[in-house]
């Protein structure tokens, strides 16, 4: 679960609800939760020390939103085992990486061009780096709950790249 984008769907399902709706599908439920409508940016360990603050700009569907961004320390999640009752966790391992998030207006599967931009450190300007893509959907509870789009890139010394979906 080290990926930003699922992240930013399970970090807003903790934040705003535990309830649960019921589906189509009998004896199914699905998670009452709103889905974040934002790009995430990731910038890979290699490349973080480079980078002190980002701007990012999204267009999509003919509007465009920017804004600087705050740039959170990334982790990964490292399992901590399940107890004899069968309840399982895990911790935030730090992992070297950044993570920001700029929140959109709206998102769709139309393709949509990010633009990020940025000052390093010691407030050196960054390239300006721009990538056109599709925003990804995904199935994260089950295709009788529905879908999620996830707009995620990743930002390293080679540019910026779409997140894959595992």
């Amino acid at each position: 679960m080290h990926k930003p984008g699922r992240l930013l769907v399970l970090s807003t399902a903790a934040l705003l609800s535990v309830f649960v709706s019921a589906c189509d599908s009998p004896g199914s439920a699905c998670p009452a939760i709103a889905q974040a409508t934002a790009v995430s940016v990731t910038v890979n360990a290699g490349y973080a020390p480079k980078v002190g603050s980002l701007h990012v700009r999204a267009c999509q569907d003919g509007t465009c939103k920017e804004a600087d961004v705050e740039l959170r320390l990334g982790s990964t999640s490292v399992d901590s085992g399940c107890n004899p009752e069968g309840a399982c966790s895990a911790t935030a391992s730090p992992d070297g990486t950044k993570f920001g998030v700029l929140m959109l207006d709206a998102l769709t599967e139309s393709p949509m061009a990010v633009t990020v931009s940025g000052t390093g450190p010691e407030g050196s300007v960054m390239p300006a780096r721009t990538l056109e893509f599709r925003p990804q959907a995904a199935y994260p509870f089950g295709e009788q709950c529905g879908r999620v789009l996830s707009a995620s890139v990743i930002l390293d010394d080679a540019g910026l790249h779409q997140q894959a979906r595992p």
